[in-house]
């Protein structure tokens, strides 16, 4: 890295933490003019007025512009990340190991996250008449946005309708797994053909990706503003019950977190990797704790490499490929986060998803961890998107952005740590590294 490309990303990271202090004030003030409104002026005649012309409107344009760059971006990263493992012609197979792995350990993440929200409802016991007149408005708001086409497919039309005839007109309705799974083969494709033509489309894919990052960046500085609105509208109507429901929300989060850190990640170092769990995490806590501070996998990947060949002794190129494919492709935390939101939303509204959108949720979540990794506020137009897939209110993601902040930094340490379990069962399974350290 060039010391102009470490200043941008540094001056990058600065600003997003500029950022997240504006969407927490945003959020309180919004919180609070709800509570106030709540409490005081219940029913007001202005109140509605005040819904359907000021902050109703204002929230649903941010998440049209949310909404009009998702799909490029999930494609364009997606089809990267992918075509990017086949770059080191002598690691191909370590790529593929390093993909098989990030879906298994990915699909095992998120479904243990979709079985506690289940478990324990944190978005369960609100006003459900309340829920579903908020709900109804916010459809019909954003009818402009998500236009459900035709009935919910299940069994084998739902998984021949994985596969999209059309992607243009997948992409048209809003079918985000059909798109991905283009976006999944088709970087197969580059990574399968490898010549000057197809480096110079990889290229231009990644710049699609760069410029869709860049305009998510100047829409998400518009967040402070769209989360006062939505948190306005969701206080005024649920009041105190909101904040209660918040503390469930962030609890069920964190708890899905430590069992995959400290149930899931060891049990892969001990019976994969052969490596003594205590000795793994205490030789990489400089890297949790720059995770934890930074709540950025880019900036930590300098320092998740370095403890990878000084602390763990991991082989270089191994630890190379597999830390840098990870710091955007195997993101646990992340997924988990994305899957946990989604059904908390649905609870809190009182949408009942079938099972099979539950798998929808798994599978998209499982992709976009992939395919949106290291992008700044990735995850917020992925949920917004998944939300519209299953019936939800996009709105809805308001009530969780004011307490994201300490989340992204929970997350982001499970994604660094679940990098480096990746690189050391990765380094233990690959004939380039015989013999297993285990320290």
């Amino acid at each position: 890295m060039t010391d102009a490309s470490e200043i941008a990303e540094e001056a990058a990271r600065i600003d997003h933490g500029k950022l997240q202090w504006r969407i927490f004030l945003g959020f309180v003030l919004g919180l609070a003019a709800g509570l106030l409104t709540y409490t005081f002026a219940p029913g007001a005649a202005w109140l509605g007025t005040v819904v359907t012309y000021v902050t109703g409107p204002i929230g649903q344009v941010f998440l049209r512009l949310l909404f009009m760059l998702v799909l490029p971006l999930l494609f364009s990263a997606l089809v990267v990340g992918i075509a990017e493992m086949g770059e080191i012609r002598a690691l191909k197979k370590i790529g593929l190991r390093t993909l098989v792995y990030t879906v298994v350990v990915s699909g095992i993440a998120v479904a243990l996250s979709i079985t506690l929200v289940n478990l324990l409802k944190p978005g369960g016991g609100v006003d459900r008449a309340a829920a579903q007149d908020l709900l109804a408005q916010g459809a019909e708001n954003a009818a402009g946005i998500v236009e459900r086409s035709g009935e919910a497919k299940t069994g084998v039309e739902a998984v021949v309708g994985l596969v999209p005839s059309n992607v243009i007109e997948a992409m048209g309705n809003n079918d985000i797994l059909a798109v991905m799974v283009f976006a999944l083969i088709f970087g197969i494709g580059l990574l399968l053909v490898q010549t000057h033509r197809t480096a110079t489309l990889k290229d231009a894919i990644e710049g699609v990706f760069e410029v869709s990052m860049k305009l998510i960046g100047v829409v998400i500085q518009l967040a402070p503003i769209a989360i006062f609105c939505f948190m306005f509208n969701l206080s005024a109507q649920f009041g105190w019950d909101l904040l209660v429901k918040l503390a469930a929300y962030v609890s069920v989060v964190l708890l899905a977190l430590a069992i995959q850190m400290f149930g899931v990640f060891p049990m892969l170092l001990k019976f994969v990797a052969k490596k003594s769990p205590v000795a793994f995490f205490r030789q990489t806590r400089e890297a949790s704790v720059m995770a934890f501070s930074t709540a950025s996998s880019n900036a930590t990947l300098p320092t998740a490499l370095r403890v990878a060949e000084s602390e763990l002794k991991l082989p270089p190129r191994i630890a190379r490929f597999v830390l840098t494919i990870g710091a955007t492709a195997n993101q646990n935390g992340t997924a988990m986060f994305e899957g946990v939101t989604v059904l908390f939303l649905a609870q809190f509204f009182g949408v009942d998803l079938t099972i099979g959108d539950q798998v929808f949720v798994m599978f998209v979540c499982i992709l976009a961890g992939i395919g949106t990794a290291g992008v700044p506020a990735g995850s917020l137009p992925v949920i917004a998107l998944i939300l519209s897939g299953v019936g939800v209110n996009p709105a809805g993601i308001g009530l969780i952005l004011g307490v994201d902040r300490f989340l992204d930094m929970c997350r982001t340490t499970l994604n660094v740590i679940g990098d480096l379990v990746c690189a050391q069962v990765i380094s233990a399974t690959s004939a380039d590294n015989p013999a297993v350290v285990a320290a």
